[in-house]
Order: structure tokens, then sequence, then C-alpha cells
């Protein structure tokens, strides 16, 4: 697959971060290494043509690449304003992204929807957002922003407008910002930058980057489905084949769990 060329401009500090997902988990309880798969960054995606990274390989074995500490980072909460689909979906999605990012704007616009249509309405999937912003101040501003539009019950809308086709191109500072949320449909805009600007718009992405950074990523966009990790906006099959892989998975537990309840 060619190799998008990079512009002449010289990449920010921020944007010279590695952009592999990393070997090696740090969790609580150790060291976890994983398999390591290659992203790139908004530099590389700018006319976001040929925007993918190899494809990652998903095994028939459904236990192959899933790690039980990450589906642990899950957080099922019914009221995360960041997350789209039941608390109790059989498969979580976590995504880890940037709203800077070209790759994370093709995973957006390309597949996500399809997922969603797919995946989440039957009640299959759950897609919970991470904010992690590491290209700079702008892209701190967007997450901040992408949450404070959640704390309105917009944050999907936000989403939306954030990652339409050329909207990144404009920047996203504050007047730029505010316009997306007005977009969005988020109705009290004074509230909204007074959000922006708060300890907890700050704390929430922080602890978000810090997640991320904690399993090892150091790309946008990253995922985890059922603690498998996927780097890159993947061709769709490697996101349905994960899907069902741990959607069956989790079919064959619960059954495992309740026949053992039933023997007892």
């Amino acid at each position: 697959m060619p190799t998008p060329k990079k512009p002449a401009a010289t990449p920010s500090k921020s944007s010279r971060k590695p952009l592999v997902y990393g070997a090696v988990v740090v969790l609580a309880a150790g060291l976890l290494g994983f398999a390591s798969y290659k992203a790139a960054s908004p530099d590389d995606t700018a006319k976001d043509t040929t925007a993918t990274g190899p494809a990652a390989e998903v095994s028939a074995d459904p236990n192959e690449g899933v790690y039980p500490e990450l589906a642990k980072l899950a957080r099922r909460d019914a009221d995360d304003k960041l997350a789209i689909g039941p608390a109790d979906a059989p498969v979580v999605l976590i995504e880890y992204a940037d709203f800077k990012c070209g790759y994370c704007g093709k995973f957006a616009r390309d597949t996500e929807p399809e997922l969603i249509e797919k995946y989440v309405k039957d009640g299959t999937l759950r897609i919970e957002w991470r904010n992690f912003p590491i290209f700079g101040e702008e892209s701190e501003t967007a997450a901040r922003a992408a949450w404070a539009a959640g704390q309105q019950d917009r944050f999907w809308e936000f989403h939306g407008a954030a990652y339409a086709e050329g909207a990144k191109e404009k920047g996203f500072g504050k007047d730029r910002v505010k316009a997306l949320a007005d977009e969005a449909g988020v109705k009290d805009l004074d509230r909204f930058m007074k959000d922006l600007d708060g300890d907890a718009a700050r704390a929430a992405v922080k602890k978000d980057q810090e997640q991320a950074y904690g399993i090892g990523a150091t790309s946008t966009p990253s995922f985890l489905i059922n603690g498998r990790p996927i780097a890159g906006a993947q061709p769709d099959e490697t996101f349905t084949q994960a899907i069902e892989t741990a959607a069956e998975q989790a079919k064959a537990s619960g059954a495992a769990g309740k026949a053992g309840e039933s023997a007892k």
C-alpha cells in the first residue's frame, strides 16, 4: 500500500511522539506485552488518502491476542456522556483518539457509523470514547470541548461535526470549537465555554490520556475490543471480525457460567 507523503513543514514537537502501538503494556499488575502495529499521525494523512496502517490480524482463536487486564478498562457506566450502546453489551470497543488525527477522522466517517448501525443498535456493542490529545494545544482544546459538549448530551453530535471532511484543517481554536458546538446543537454555549476551561474538563481529559499512555498507546487511533488491542484506522473487516469473535466468546462464557451455576 503506498505511503502518503509528509508535508514539507517541520512537524510540531507533539507530532514527533513515537507512532507505534507499544509492545509493552504498563498495568498495576506489572508489564504485559502485546503485538505492535504501526499507526500514522495527522501530518501523514493531510488529505486522508490511503489512511490505514498495516492490517491488524485477528486470530480465529478467541483467546489469542486478548488481555483480560485490558478488558477491565471498560467503564460500563450507564451515565457516561462519551459512550454509546448499552452498558451491559457483551462487547466494548474503547477508542483512544485525537480530533486532529486524520486516521481518527477516517475511522469516524467510514467505519464507526457502520459499526453503530450493525452492532450498537442491536445491543451487541458499546463504544466508549477516550480523549487522547497528542498533537498539541488545539488537540487539548478540542478534547475538552468534546467533553463539555457531552455535559449537555451532545458529545456524539460534536464528534461528528469535528470529524467532518475538512473540519480539522480549520483548526480547533476557542472560536472554532464554539462554532462546532453550535453546529452540534449545544444549547447553552456560555456554559459550554465555561465547562471547556473548567477543572473538571481538564481532569477528565487527563484521566483518559494517562490511561492511554498507561497501556502503551502512543498513536491515534488506538482501540481495545474486549481486551484485544488494534491500532490505526484498519479495514472494516478487522473490526467486524474482532467484534464478532468477542461476541461469540462472551456468549460462550455466559453459557459456561450458567452451566456452572446450575451444577451447584
